[in-house]
């Protein structure tokens, strides 16, 4: 696929008026989307997104692109754990970018913010030396279109990083997990944001969402050569390593 052919319109099977939905859902908590992160998660959620910048290994001296990028933290933690390479952070949801921004002004780490959605990653072939995506593709519709576009501008060897919440259809802790995810979590959600609306989409977005084997299926059925994952925190969370064959 060429760089200019994402640019022809929106894939089939998209649902445009789903997308502009979550991206104001997400532009409404834009706000709160950092703390609710670290409460909800009892603060693993910083040791979970370390783990995914690590896992990144990025091939060669190439741009580290970051999808789904949100409030920045992954971009964050990838300069970090690489000094000296630049990360472009791409979201849809220009609220939560700016949010972002806050975190750039003191030390000026190379972050580059952009607003962009994930099926048309404005980046050249075979330019970024990996991808990451954390809690970002159980939004995308269809995935197929974001790993195809992760797939075209990887270098070869790359990586493509995945995090994600493991299927909801699971019983972890014996169901305890489940029950705080369906009930306690929007009820929170709506006394600090006042937005209970965001977290019943995020416990029913779990919910529909593949398990972790199903998902590695998808991704070598996009091309990529090599897939592994690992359950984290018993599972609450999966991280998906794709590599691009060379």
């Amino acid at each position: 696929m060429s760089a200019t052919r994402a640019e022809a319109g929106p894939p089939r099977e998209a649902e445009p008026g789903r997308d502009r939905a979550i991206a104001a859902m997400f532009g409404r908590i834009a706000g709160f989307y950092d703390l609710l992160n670290h409460v909800f998660s009892l603060g693993i959620d910083r040791w979970w997104r370390r783990e995914l910048a690590k896992s990144a290994e990025p091939a060669g001296d190439g741009v580290m692109l970051d999808l789904a990028s949100g409030t920045l933290d992954v971009a964050l933690a990838l300069v970090r754990r690489y000094p000296g390479g630049t990360v472009l952070a791409a979201d849809f949801c220009r609220p939560m970018l700016e949010r972002g921004r806050r975190k750039l002004e003191r030390d000026r780490p190379p972050v580059l913010p952009v607003c962009a959605d994930a099926r048309f990653i404005p980046l050249p072939d075979a330019s970024a030396a990996c991808v990451t995506m954390a809690f970002g593709i159980r939004n995308i519709r269809p995935r197929s279109a974001a790993f195809a576009q992760m797939l075209r501008v990887l270098r070869p060897g790359g990586r493509a990083c995945i995090l994600e919440f493991g299927s909801g259809r699971e019983r972890i802790w014996g169901g305890l997990y489940n029950l705080y995810l369906n009930r306690v979590m929007p009820l929170a959600g709506r006394l600090v944001s006042g937005d209970d609306g965001a977290y019943r989409y995020l416990a029913e977005s779990i919910r529909e969402f593949p398990a972790a084997e199903e998902l590695a299926g998808e991704l070598r059925r996009a091309g990529f050569a090599e897939v592994h994952w690992r359950r984290l925190t018993s599972g609450i969370v999966c991280l998906h390593v794709a590599v691009k064959g060379a």
